[in-house]
Order: structure tokens, then sequence, then C-alpha cells
């Protein structure tokens, strides 16, 4: 596929990420946040000691990988219900407008819907407009809980 070509959904598959899937999105991570990160992309495919159940998927194109999303259940947390929290999502920037970042958000929906969760939320920084704009697109919103922090001066 030419760069810039968009795929055709039937082309597209969603899978549980392989060790060898691992490379192509430490990659696609690092085009998008210009960071490469490989020790967390790595940790996210083995973690040890899980007790929440937590799914890793990635889009296919062939044996190409163009989207990546990570999820979990999480139940508690300052008095939050359990819920689905989205903690990575990312298209590679070649592909996106091509309905890949709904089809992975949709089926991470599914993998939270037997756990009985009915709500999901995810965290992003007030400046990444791409993903708010795609959330937003989804029927996300503000949620009842404010993210709070503080510069840790030691």
């Amino acid at each position: 596929m030419t760069s810039g070509a968009q795929p055709s959904q039937a082309n597209i598959t969603i899978d549980d990420v392989c060790l060898t899937d691992i490379p192509q999105i430490i990659e696609i991570d690092s085009e998008i946040t210009k960071i490469a990160k490989p020790e967390l992309w790595y940790s996210y495919y083995a973690p040890a000691g899980r007790s929440q159940p937590r799914w890793f998927l990635v889009a296919h194109e062939g044996e190409r990988v163009v989207g990546y999303i990570l999820g979990e259940v999480r139940a508690w947390e300052f008095g939050s219900p359990p819920c689905g929290w989205i903690f990575a999502i990312g298209v590679s920037p070649d592909q996106r407008i091509g309905g890949i970042g709904s089809r992975l958000l949709g089926a991470m929906i599914e993998r939270f819907r037997p756990t009985g969760v009915k709500t999901i939320r995810t965290m992003l920084h007030i400046d990444e407009h791409v993903l708010m704009s795609f959330f937003r697109s989804q029927g996300m919103a503000a949620g009842p809980f404010i993210q709070l922090e503080a510069s840790i001066d030691l």
C-alpha cells in the first residue's frame, strides 16, 4: 500500500497482540509521540501478576500493524465502580480517517462487556486535539472525576 492510501475495512483484522507486533507498535507510537518507549510496550505485552482483566489488541493489514489499543477493567479507585479504562490507542498516521480507531475501540468495548462494566474512561493531555476529537466522535465526554496533579520537588 502506498503511503497515505486508506485501507479497505475488509483488509483490516483486529487481533490480540503478539510479541512480533511490538516493534511495529513502538514505531507507530514513536511516530505519534516523538518518543521511543520500547520498555513500556514490552512491559504491556507481558504484565506480571495482573489481577484485573487487560487486553492489548492490534489492527493488522496483512502482516503490517496499523493500530493498537490497550485497555483494562479497573475497580473502585476513589469510589468509582468498576469501569473499562483505555490506556493507549494509536493508529499509524498514514492510515487515519479509515475507521481503524473506531474498530479498535469497538473491539475493546466487546472485551469489556462480559465483565459487566457499564462505563469506559480514558485520560489524555488537554493539548491532544486529535485524540480528543476522536474520543468525542465516539460519544465520550467529560466525566465526573477531576484529575489533579502537583510537581514533586525533591
